[in-house]
């Protein structure tokens, strides 16, 4: 009785909260005086239509480094708890084969997976264009590891190649944040590379090639963890 009344008062108490904050918000019809030059700066000193993919990858560009840090230990965390070939003892609980999935589900991936994996590289390499950009496309590259996973219980990724191309990624971020600091205005400045004319593919500098490797470095680390949440004993596996 005292479990369902102490249920009773924290649902009320947060049906209260949540009407306040519903009957007190009122619609911004202008931007805030740092929001607006935000956006009249991204375009005309970064050459990048999309302010938030201009901000996340100058201004505040050591701050998403840190961010793919923090997905890194995430990621090596959860291979080294979960990885059920360091813990044998694991995997006499999960000796059950999995089902496999019927040829419908496998044909509708098989149609699907290439189309995920070409609209994660449009996100990824349109970013400074338009609404996308590294993390926005690693996730949809790692939604389609997770499709293949779940339609191919036995498939096995390379986990070793996943996690030299991430390293690889992060190396090259990291090295064209240093190229700014020697070519251009400071750390992982975009004025590596030229601007070019404003609204087109080769455009905004560095912006692009900083997209591309965060996307890749995301797409291997939640594809990493992914795989070590997968359940499955050691051994049943298929090399592929």
């Amino acid at each position: 009785m005292t479990r369902r009344v102490f249920a009773v008062v924290a649902i009320v108490l947060f049906g209260f909260v949540f009407a306040t904050l519903a009957t007190s918000y009122t619609e911004q019809h202008s931007l805030r005086r740092l929001a607006e030059s935000y956006v009249q700066l991204v375009p005309q000193k970064l050459g990048a239509p999309n302010v938030i993919t201009g901000i996340l990858l100058t201004y505040r560009a050591f701050d998403t480094l840190g961010e793919v840090a923090v997905l890194f230990m995430v990621g090596a965390g959860v291979v080294l708890v979960l990885n059920v070939d360091r813990w044998p003892h694991a995997a006499a609980h999960s000796s059950e084969e999995p089902r496999p999935s019927s040829e419908i589900v496998q044909s509708g991936a098989q149609f699907l997976s290439p189309l995920i994996a070409i609209f994660a590289a449009y996100i990824i390499m349109n970013g400074h264009l338009s609404a996308g950009g590294g993390f926005q496309g690693g996730a949809v590259i790692a939604s389609c590891v997770l499709l293949v996973l779940l339609v191919y219980p036995h498939y096995q990724l390379n986990i070793e190649f996943l996690t030299i191309t991430e390293s690889v990624a992060g190396v090259l971020f990291v090295l064209t944040g240093i190229a700014g600091v020697i070519v251009a205005g400071g750390f992982l400045d975009n004025r590596i590379l030229p601007l070019g004319q404003f609204g087109a593919f080769f455009s905004a500098g560095g912006i692009p090639v900083l997209s591309i490797l965060l996307g890749i470095k995301v797409g291997c680390e939640l594809s990493v963890i992914l795989d070590g949440f997968r359940p499955g004993p050691v051994g049943q596996k298929d090399k592929v």
